[in-house]
């Protein structure tokens, strides 16, 4: 049986924070910590209590450091790099590379995807695989390219056997997008596949009928289509993802 994950409590951290005479001594006492649970079998823990009010520089204990979700703190190359290093869930086990993000990152537009697959996980970027030259051929349809545009996936890591992300992998790697998001600012976003669309949108509605509605991801206009693997599968979805780009053109047109 797996052992549970810890909860750090964080009005007892503050009294072990207060105890401590300098920030060499709160370090060690960490990294012994952490150890300590590493070697009990812990793969993570979790802060609790977020509202608890954190020591104060004055008091003598260690500053708290900004929140990590703090869009004006961030930038694409910071939080790039925190992918790199995640840990968060079992799929940094198997994986090759981190798969990010490619494109403008003042676009107009965000390309959204589920989580990279084998290509992507062997490159580190973003529908490079089959998928990824039919998206690139349905850009150009709609004048445009990798370079005007931001592509990325909910997931940076490739789950096994390219099967459909798990909630708690969702819920690991979505504070990455969201930041993303938040410092790209688009206009629009193309959500690629029911995955996506169903995250972007918190909704258990079928693809074709996200298609057929207007949704908003955070006052962003969000236009939901087939995932360029899905158009490999069953060239029938061609013709309705084709009306869902020029639907997009069109909006892009009157910005």
């Amino acid at each position: 049986m797996e052992n549970e994950t810890p909860c750090l409590d964080r009005a007892r951290g503050s009294d072990i924070l207060a105890s401590m005479s300098s920030p060499e001594e709160f370090r060690e006492e960490a990294i012994r910590l952490l150890k300590k649970l590493e070697n009990e079998g812990m793969r993570s823990v979790y802060l609790a209590d977020e509202s608890e009010a954190q020591p104060s520089p004055e008091s003598g204990s260690v500053p708290a450091a900004a929140p990590a979700d703090d869009a004006e703190s961030d930038s694409l190359d910071g939080i790039r790099l925190e992918v790199s290093q995640c840990t968060l869930c079992a799929l940094h086990e198997g994986r090759n590379k981190t798969v990010f993000g490619v494109g403008n990152p003042e676009a107009k537009v965000m390309f959204i995807g589920e989580a990279p697959g084998r290509d992507e996980d062997l490159k580190g970027e973003p529908f490079v695989g089959r998928a990824g030259q039919l998206l690139d051929k349905i850009l150009a349809a709609i004048d445009l390219d990798r370079e005007s545009v931001y592509i990325t996936n909910i997931l940076k890591c490739r789950p096994p056997k390219n099967r459909d992300p798990e909630e708690s992998e969702v819920r690991c790697c979505e504070n990455y997008l969201k930041r993303q998001i938040a410092l790209i600012r688009p206009r629009y976003i193309c959500a690629l596949g029911r995955v996506a669309a169903q995250w972007l949108l918190q909704t258990n509605a079928t693809l074709g009928a996200i298609r057929e509605g207007e949704y908003y991801y955070e006052g962003i206009p969000v236009i939901a289509t087939y995932h360029p693997a899905a158009l490999l599968r069953n060239p029938n979805f061609k013709k309705p993802c084709w009306e869902d780009m020029k639907k997009l053109r069109a909006l892009l047109d009157e910005t």
